[in-house]
This record gives structure tokens, sequence and C-alpha cells, in this order.
């Protein structure tokens, strides 16, 4: 029996058991191998509100985890009109998969992990407690806890087990990387509405050129080779793709998107929803939840934990609902190319000689 199954090694996820340990009788479950398994596609830039909340975490990172080069600005373009504009921006370029098995090895050894282990069934039984049954090694295995965290992102397994009406609208990310050939490297943000209505991004990350962008499900491949011909004619250069990555990503549409959770069960990160509308980044909002639900727990499972946890979550939920209001301004294209025609907080690139 354990205090909570926590399904999902994300940001999320893995901050969240490093924050129980010593606390609670905790069990995780990792889809993921240790190495050289899923690797989520994601232009692995830390913004500043995540940089923050590792700062309150007296954490630094590892200089094992950053990429060449430290970039300074973005590149954005507006497709269909060629438009283009660079805006100053605090980002770290790191290595996404480096950074997020760095946060799994900060559990402490006496919280179990059991990587590889794909959830197939979780049950809430008559007295409250939940049968949780998974495969690892080609075995098939169950556990009971008291609560059930899910912290398993876009396509939340837990979500859709215990709130299969609550629908949060997604996109298909799909990622290719090439070796880098540009003379001189740079971080690029596309809106391109003849594709889709979120937007792309290219990144240059140790002799790589990394190019991905969330699309519409239906068609999503064919819109990313159309969208890459397309940056080819504008100067990107790609060449032969090293790997490809895909996967579900969420984007709320509105207030309502947000799910918590209740009766046990729990939901963090992307898996609640927690990302930003405007620009996908969620792994401030994974490591935020992850915080306001270990200061949510009592010592038994009760609704005054889901309550501390709805108001704890309040103001970072109203944060990413306010991001709603920035996307007129940067996805409405006549707005878009309004704003980027004035130059307003742009900046002025100065060629090198």
């Amino acid at each position: 029996m354990f205090d909570a199954v926590i399904i999902g090694l994300g940001p999320a996820g893995s901050t969240l058991a490093r924050l129980l340990a010593g606390k609670y009788n905790v069990l995780c479950l990792d889809k993921k191998v240790a190495e050289g398994g899923f690797e989520k596609p994601c232009g692995g830039l830390l913004a500043p509100d995540a940089q923050k909340i590792l700062a309150r975490f007296d954490l630094t990172l590892p200089k094992s985890v950053l990429v060449d080069p430290q970039l300074f600005a973005v590149r954005t373009l507006d497709l269909p009109s060629g438009l283009t504009r660079h805006y100053q921006r605090f980002y770290v370029n790191m290595d996404r998969a480096k950074f997020d098995r760095w946060l799994l090895s900060l559990i402490p050894a006496s919280v179990p992990v059991y990587a590889g282990a794909k959830v197939i069934e979780i049950k809430r039984n008559e007295d409250g407690v939940f049968t949780v049954l998974f495969e690892r090694n080609g075995k098939r295995e169950s556990v009971l806890a008291r609560r059930v965290i899910g912290a398993d992102g876009a396509a939340s397994v837990v979500r859709r087990t215990f709130f299969p009406n609550h629908k949060i609208r997604s996109y298909m990310a799909v990622q290719q990387w090439f070796k880098e050939t540009h003379k001189s490297p740079f971080y690029s943000c596309v809106f391109d509405e003849d594709e889709t209505d979120c937007y792309s991004w290219s990144v240059s990350k140790d002799g790589y050129f990394v190019f991905g962008g969330a699309y519409p499900v239906q068609d999503c491949r064919a819109r990313f080779e159309r969208q890459k011909s397309a940056l080819a004619r504008k100067g990107f250069q790609f060449g032969e793709p090293v790997k490809t990555e895909a996967c579900s990503v969420l984007r709320p549409a509105g207030w309502n998107e947000f799910c918590t959770g209740e009766k046990g069960v729990f939901l963090i990160g992307e898996a609640a929803g927690f990302i930003s509308a405007s620009s996908l980044e969620g792994i401030s909002s994974a490591l935020k939840s992850a915080l306001a639900l270990a200061e949510s727990l009592g010592a038994n499972p009760s609704k005054q934990e889901h309550r501390r946890y709805a108001r704890k979550t309040f103001l970072l939920r109203v944060k990413l609902f306010l991001k709603l209001f920035k996307c007129p301004f940067m996805y409405w294209p006549r707005l878009r190319r309004l704003v980027m025609k004035s130059g307003i907080t742009s900046i002025s690139i100065i060629p090198a000689k």
C-alpha cells in the first residue's frame, strides 16, 4: 500500500517525487526507459519563470544540461507576408532530455522508481483505495495506493480514466534534428496560418539545427513538410534529418479546460492543462503545480487536500488564462502583422562585417 503513486516523471512528476520523499510512501511509474527512450519534441529553452522556480528550490543547472550557443534574441517570421522582426529573450538553451534526466536524478533513492512501466488500468475500489495495473519487463504487476497523481502529460492516462469528458484542445508536435549548416546559429519563431493556427520554432544546439512545430492533428506531418519547404525557400537549411520526434501537446482554450482532479486523483503539469496557450511553455507550470500539490497533501486523503491544491494553483490558472488574451496579438494574422510592422519592443540587428 502506497500513500501515492505518481504516474509520469517529466518535470512535474520528478519534482513532486523529490518533494514528497521522506514524508509519504511514494511509488513512481514512468513509461520511459532510463536512456535512449522517448524524448519529447521541445525547443529546449528554459523560460525565466522556470528559472525562478528552480532558484526557489535552490537548484543550479549542471553544465552537462546546457548547450551552445546561448541565444539572446528570437527571429520572428510571419511566413505568408515575409515580415521579420527580432525580439530580445532571456531563455537558457539546454538539452531537454538531459534536463528531464537531471530532475529524475534528484529523486532520493528511498523513492522507488519503475522505469519502462506502462500503466494499463487504474481502478478506484469500493473502499476508496486505487489499484494500479502496469506492465514492466514483459510482466504485469499491480499495486495499491491511497492517491493517484497524473503527471503523464498531454495524453494522460489518469485524466482519460477518471475525467473522460474533460477535453483540452490539443495539437501534434512534430520536430526534427539536422546537422547545423547555417553560418550563424539562431532561434526563430514562425507563424504560418496556412499550415497551423499555432506556431513553429527552430533553434541551434551543439552543432544541430532543430526545427519543430505544433499542428492540427489531421495531416500534421504533411503540414510540417510543407512548412519546411516554404522555409527552405527563405534560407533555412535542413538537409537529411538525424531524428524525428512527435507527441501530443495541449493548448488550453478556456478556464474550464484546467483540471486539478478530485476524490484522491490529482493532476499536475500538462496533464492538468497547465501550459501556456501563447507559447506552449509548460516547464514552469509543471514545477509550480508540483510544489503546490506537495504543500497541499495531508496525513490522510480528504476533500481538504483538493481544496488546498485548487487554492494554491488559482494564481497559476489565472496567469495561464490571461495568456489567452495575448494570443490575438500573436495568432490573428492582421493584428500580428500590424504589431510587427510597428516594430514595438523589437530590436535592430547589426550585421557582422
